[in-house]
């Protein structure tokens, strides 16, 4: 299976504090990768420096066999999205416009050709009919779905989710689990910080566990929502699983 990412000795300090303690993994094409552990844990700081939102202080990360630190940052992020806990949306555009000022800055697609991607991924999340709207007239579910549909748009080989769900009232989760597991479906590579285990047992080909900024225990979500061998582990899955 072809190679997307590979994490080599990745470490980032905020100050005195390591957030991130020599990481290791790598992503394959398709892969559906599901981060899970406690607050805290260094889950986003991860996703932030796979897209080049925090800089590392050690370490590599390789996009297709290239370190990223020497890619283009704007077309390497038009390569991997990135879906976050708030949004992110610009108030002041609605959700069409959201959609298409991506594609025309970063890629320099036509406008005729953006809005035409833009309406074909907001009807595939289910918002087209709310394109004229301003993110203040949606509800919080609604505005992930707009915010997935602007990173689709931008035609990524991978989206990574930074925790899409935690700031959703529980009626408006649903909603937003059922588009990604529509994507993971199709074949797109996605790494997916989350508390929400039915996700990580239902969808992931794999489950990454991290504790104190180390990845403790990573494999299939069987084996590590199941039977998971560390002790670290098993308290944070009885603890989680039990609310």
């Amino acid at each position: 299976m072809e190679n997307i990412f590979r994490i080599e000795h990745l470490v980032k300090k905020f100050g005195e504090n390591e957030v991130l303690k020599d990481i290791n993994f790598e992503v394959s094409k398709g892969e559906v990768i599901s981060i899970i552990g406690s607050s805290g844990s260094g889950k986003s700081t991860l996703l932030r420096c796979i897209n080049m939102l925090e800089e590392s202080n050690g370490g590599k990360i390789y996009y297709h066999g290239r370190n990223i630190q020497n890619e283009d940052l704007s077309a390497y992020r038009a390569k991997v999205g990135m879906v976050f806990q708030q949004f992110n949306l610009f108030n002041n555009m609605t959700a069409f416009q959201n959609c298409v000022i991506g594609q025309i800055k970063v890629l320099h697609r036509s406008r005729s050709e953006a809005e035409k991607r833009a309406k074909e991924y907001l009807n595939k999340v289910g918002m087209l009919q709310y394109m004229n709207a301003k993110p203040k007239q949606l509800s919080g579910g609604q505005k992930q779905r707009v915010a997935i549909a602007r990173a689709l748009a931008m035609d990524p080989e991978v989206i990574l989710f930074d925790e899409p769900t935690s700031a959703l009232d529980p009626e408006m989760v649903g909603e937003v689990l059922n588009v990604m597991k529509t994507l993971a479906k199709s074949g797109l590579t996605m790494l997916v910080v989350t508390h929400e285990m039915s996700f990580a047992k239902d969808v992931s080909t794999r489950v990454i566990f991290m504790s104190d900024g180390v990845v403790l225990e990573e494999g299939s979500p069987e084996a590590i929502l199941n039977h998971p061998e560390k002790q670290r582990t098993r308290e944070f899955l009885s603890r989680i699983l039990d609310k």
